[in-house]
């Protein structure tokens, strides 16, 4: 299980970030999400993955088109407002608000129209994508279009399978 919290719970695989006010974000894969868990879920992962903690910053009005990644992942708002749209479903998220992706279901983004916006996440990826570029778009066109996110990699590290 992926969670996320402000306190590490003991796991042997884990990635931490440090916010602008001093506190800590932990993601953590653990067996059983602890009570103070901002937000947990089930994830499946083996020998050869990695987790990476990165940072996604979109300008006022920035978009990511209809995409996918190759593996779950656990995001947080820092600023701004996000619209996510996926599953049928959409979903506004404010600063300090968490929400899951799982990799294979495809999500649109919209950031703000109004205001930088920006999020961390911690990605749970198979590792050939070590330093890679996660993200594919479901229509080939999208591919050509300008692209107003910015991703940030802070830190990838081997998942360790008990």
């Amino acid at each position: 299980m992926l969670v996320l919290s402000r306190h590490a719970h003991g796991a042997r695989t884990f990635v931490t970030h440090e916010l602008d006010d001093g506190t800590t974000l932990v993601w953590e894969l653990v067996d059983q999400a602890p009570r103070d868990a901002l937000l947990a879920a089930g994830v499946e992962v083996g020998d050869g993955w990695l987790m990476r903690c990165d940072r996604v910053d979109f300008p006022p009005g920035g978009v990511a088109y209809r995409h996918t990644h190759p593996g779950p992942g656990i995001r947080y708002l820092l600023h701004g407002s996000i619209r996510i749209e996926s599953g049928g479903e959409a979903h506004e998220y404010g600063p300090g608000e968490a929400w899951f992706e799982s990799g294979p279901e495809p999500v649109y983004a919209a950031a703000s129209s109004s205001e930088e916006t920006a999020f961390v996440r911690c990605l749970l990826l198979p590792r050939e994508w070590e330093g890679r570029r996660t993200i594919g778009y479901v229509d080939p066109a999208d591919e050509e279009k300008p692209k107003t996110q910015r991703a940030t990699i802070f830190l990838e590290q081997p998942i360790i399978v008990p």
